[in-house]
């Protein structure tokens, strides 16, 4: 049996797939899942410091995080790919073997007009629903409880 692989992609690999990343190990290895996490971009940007801080909040380190490029990827094997933006789920490349693909459109914190405590409580809300959906995701994928038959 093989680890699981999964990929998260977005435009910049800046802030969105940045924190599903962050919060996505952080779930797997509270529940003693083996996955493996990755995230990239189409275009990388550097990581956004706002994403940093608002995971930083919740008691989860990013800051050695980089961003990558969806290139380094091609060619290798992934059981799931979750793109977090439009652009990214249009510009995915393939690849290879059985791949689910998964899109989860979420709005980009980094867009946020307005003073220091708007663009940080864009980016706490956008970490909340992407640490719920992936609560979600993990515990309908893989926390399958083991069916037993009767006496």
């Amino acid at each position: 049996m093989h680890q699981t692989r999964v990929l998260i992609l977005c435009t910049g690999n800046s802030c969105r797939s940045q924190m599903a990343e962050g919060l996505m190990r952080a779930s797997a290895a509270r529940k003693g899942m083996d996955i493996e996490i990755e995230s990239a971009g189409i275009r990388p940007h550097v990581v956004d410091p706002h994403a940093i801080e608002s995971l930083a909040d919740i008691g989860i380190d990013i800051s050695n995080h980089r961003s990558k490029s969806v290139m380094l990827f091609v060619g290798q094997r992934f059981d799931y790919v979750i793109t977090v933006c439009d652009a990214a789920a249009e510009m995915c490349p393939v690849f290879p073997g059985h791949t689910q693909r998964l899109h989860w459109p979420t709005e980009d914190p980094a867009h946020t007009v307005g003073d220091a405590a708007a663009v940080r409580a864009a980016f706490a809300r956008i970490r909340d629903e992407l640490a719920a959906r992936i609560e979600r995701w993990l515990a309908e994928t893989f926390d399958h409880p083991t069916v037993h038959p009767g006496p």
